[in-house]
């Protein structure tokens, strides 16, 4: 029988605790007897989140963020840069290990909230309040958008799959339009928002919500381009007056104290376990520095190095733009030739709160408020309306202490303004490769990117920043291509 990778058709284990970051029991229960109580359906709905967790902390940024102009990576002789330098430098190839289990993760979250759906009718059940079963199908509509959001953005046309299907049926599933996915995308989050609206008395802190999803929508519209339609959402979560900016820019990064009150949604982590917790400092540290960044000196990050701030993101802050000193840090120390100077490297992510390993819980942003704000302002501005996206604009830089007016502003210098507020408000938070694709700027964005990294860099590949249109898209896995029999996308 062949080997199918396009879904994990799998139950799920993990451990269980008060946090529905500990999702699953381990005491093996049958499907049988577990999706008959209500508790067993709240578990199913933990467990739609835990594949974005593990793609978030291993792979999402290497093709959202080191991919961009914002990141690159400490050469490192000892250990090479695998399979990450060369997404870094633009050498895209079919058999890179981080796109193929990019994918896996990705269909295993969706088949988890296929079958969360599809089980949530199950007679019998005794549900203590309906608003719970309610919760539960708007985070798996949710979910399941976000994910095929993330695939069709970095892919094109995937497989779409909105039901569960056993390993014969997969191998006969083949890609959709981009055109069919994002239809489904939006028909998911519509049907999200509907479900939360029943389920308002249930919120939790870290969980989907109505306004994740009308949020999410939002930035769907505004990547086709459709700007009317994406101001009525944005104007909907602005008018609510659920969310503000809040008044410092660090207190969104300190996972002593996370934020719910500027955050519409984050992937969420915990230093309770290895499974539940992430290491991006111990990924983003200078591998030289030791343990001077990471605080935790018994841990080797000999591979560490990666998602470096770029000469060309450290520039893009304004003088006096309190951001700056948040999202990049400086170790001054021997860098990978033994030369003395002061590393960049991303400051947004902390050591361990109290773990003695290299368990860290920054939560991962995925939609905040001052995203709201820049997409109301790209959007009014798009449809001729400068004066009023100004004053959107306006609310993120004075937060950053960029005070000054921008009254006057034309269009374009507005929409340059944009652009740059996005790449720095929301640096390593893998938005940054996105908004260059859908604005139109990648090609001319990355090839000047590449010209000076190359110039600085004798270690840089041959071919290193060869960036061409079909290279906007990624490569399909080589394995799904082989044994789904995928169309590749083309040039690779």
């Amino acid at each position: 029988m062949k080997k199918i990778t396009l879904l994990w058709l799998v139950l799920f284990t993990s451990s269980c605790s008060e946090s529905f970051l500990e999702l699953y029991p381990k005491d093996g229960l049958s499907e049988g007897n577990f999706y008959n109580t209500e508790e067993a359906y709240i578990l199913l709905a933990n467990g739609c989140y835990m594949p974005m967790r593990d793609y978030e902390k291993n792979q999402h940024w290497v093709l959202a963020e080191l991919i961009s102009d914002n990141g690159t990576h400490q050469n490192n002789v000892v250990t090479g840069e695998a399979v990450r330098g060369v997404i870094d430098q633009f050498i895209l190839v079919s058999d890179n290990s981080a796109y193929l289990d990019f994918w896996k993760l990705s269909y295993s979250g969706i088949t988890r909230c296929n079958k969360l759906l599809a089980e949530l009718d199950r007679e019998g059940v005794a549900w203590s309040d309906l608003a719970f079963k309610e919760r539960s199908a708007g985070e798996a509509y949710f979910l399941r958008a976000l994910y095929y959001f993330n695939l069709v953005r970095q892919f094109g046309g995937v497989p779409l799959v909105t039901e569960p299907i056993n390993s014969q049926e997969a191998v006969g599933v083949k890609r959709a339009t981009e055109a069919q996915v994002y239809e489904q995308i939006i028909a998911d989050l519509q049907a999200s928002e509907s479900r939360f609206l029943k389920a308002t008395a249930k919120k939790e802190n870290g969980r989907a919500n109505e306004w994740a999803a009308k949020g999410l929508l939002a930035k769907v519209y505004l990547t086709l381009k459709e700007y009317q339609k994406a101001e009525e959402q944005l104007l909907a979560v602005i008018n609510s007056g659920q969310y503000t900016l809040l008044p410092n820019y660090a207190d969104l990064f300190n996972p002593a104290a996370k934020d719910f009150k500027e955050t519409i949604f984050a992937v969420q982590f915990a230093e309770s376990s290895a499974e539940t917790s992430n290491r991006f400092i111990f990924w983003f540290a200078p591998h030289t520095s030791a343990g001077n960044v990471t605080k935790r000196p018994n841990i080797n990050i000999i591979g560490a190095g990666w998602n470096q701030p770029t000469d060309d993101l450290i520039a893009a802050f304004e003088p006096g733009d309190s951001r700056k000193a948040v999202s990049i840090g400086f170790w001054e120390g021997k860098d990978w030739d033994n030369q003395i100077r002061p590393i960049p490297y991303v400051g947004k992510y902390k050591p361990p709160i109290s773990d003695p390993n290299d368990r860290c819980s920054d939560n991962l942003p995925v939609l905040r408020y001052s995203d709201i704000l820049l997409m109301m302002a790209e959007v009014l501005n798009q449809q001729g309306k400068t004066t009023q996206a100004i004053s959107y604009v306006q609310q993120v830089r004075n937060r950053a202490g960029l005070k000054a007016s921008l009254d006057g502003l034309a269009k374009e210098a507005l929409t340059t303004l944009i652009a740059k507020e996005r790449q720095v408000e929301f640096c390593f938070e893998n938005q940054r490769w996105y908004d260059l694709k859908r604005t139109g700027k990648a090609i001319e964005v990355m090839t000047a990117h590449g010209q000076r990294e190359v110039a600085q860099k004798p270690y840089s590949y041959d071919g290193a920043y060869t960036i061409t249109e079909n290279k906007l898209l990624a490569p399909i896995p080589v394995n799904e291509v082989l044994v789904n029999q995928l169309t590749q996308n083309p040039g690779y």
